[in-house]
């Protein structure tokens, strides 16, 4: 019997859409046939590309995408792409896998490229002679009044980020009054993926420069795309920057923002066991700083308190 063929199996992403990659990795893995292919789930992320077995984390060498178990190196045969979003959709893993000479599921980078851009899409289709519905490109610096938009469309009418998948910061809306809010949080689910790759991109030059607040702001990003798990993870790089500055009060500052904002990230995964002790070090932080930097923290403690009274 022939050797089985190593695949590796991506998920993750660098959008919203993530957690929806997550979701179809389910599903996916429970229908890959391991008796015919050995199969290796690759997780990709802002933070790096892993492959995750049991408690042991490698990275992926992205030099010739291949990674490293003891003294052996696998190189794997095919990818199978199961990721929604960027950089999965939108053609930069498949060109990636182009230059790797792997093959891969899904239809080639340009191909990709194209159909991630809904107005392109629609465009190229439109000019092939297939019938494509009526549809209007909206930018938020040149927006069209909203009674303009219903006169030149019929509802019900589905409103989506223009550079996305279709299941994150989507509506259909069947009544006008509807618009103005489907088209805010179609704009704001935009502004955080773009948000997400400026932050992204400046981690990755900051070289030795010590930057506390870029790791900050890049979890509360995380916490509005409603992944507190990941923002965690930034507020902790932060605490480790901060830890790193020269000067104490512009430390203690940074301390105190990220213990509070680590509650929060807590809070929201219902932890509040741990939301409490990191608001309390927040506080206690404060306190000694002698000002205030966040109002909000005694109040935030004390709501804890009072709706997890058992805790210690």
């Amino acid at each position: 019997m022939p050797d089985k063929k190593n695949v590796a199996f991506v998920t993750g992403g660098y959008s919203t859409e993530a957690v929806i990659s997550y979701k179809s990795a389910i599903t996916i893995e429970n229908n890959l046939d391991r008796d015919k292919y050995n199969i290796y789930k690759i997780d990709i992320t802002p933070q790096g590309w892993w492959y995750e077995t049991g408690d042991q984390k490698t990275a992926v060498d992205r030099n010739d995408f291949t990674i490293s178990r003891g003294d052996k190196k696998i190189k794997f045969d095919a990818v199978f792409i199961g990721i929604h979003g960027t950089p999965g959709e939108d053609g930069k893993l498949q060109g990636y896998f182009d230059l790797m000479n792997l093959p891969y599921t899904s239809c080639d980078a340009a191909t990709s490229a194209l159909t991630f851009n809904k107005r392109y899409t629609v465009a190229v289709a439109a000019f092939a002679g297939i019938g494509v519905a009526k549809s209007l490109h909206l930018f938020k610096h040149t927006s069209i009044d909203n009674t303009e938009i219903l006169k030149r469309l019929q509802l019900p009418v589905f409103v989506k980020p223009n550079n996305g998948g279709s299941s994150i910061g989507m509506s259909k809306v069947s009544k006008g009054e509807d618009l103005a809010a489907a088209l805010e949080k179609a704009f704001k689910e935009d502004l955080l993926n773009k948000a997400s790759e400026n932050f992204d991109e400046a981690v990755t030059r900051k070289g030795a420069h010590i930057m506390p607040d870029l790791f900050l702001s890049r979890g509360v990003c995380y916490l509005d795309k409603g992944d507190p798990q990941t923002a965690k993870k930034e507020f902790l790089a932060e605490l480790d920057e901060a830890s790193e500055l020269p000067y104490s009060e512009g430390q203690q500052e940074a301390l105190i923002a990220g213990y509070y904002n680590l509650a929060v990230a807590e809070e929201r995964r219902g932890h509040s066991k741990e939301a409490l002790s990191w608001i309390k070090l927040a506080e206690e932080e404060q306190d000694k700083l002698g000002r205030t930097v966040l109002p909000e923290i005694t109040t935030a403690r004390q709501k804890l308190e009072s709706t997890a009274p058992t805790l210690p």
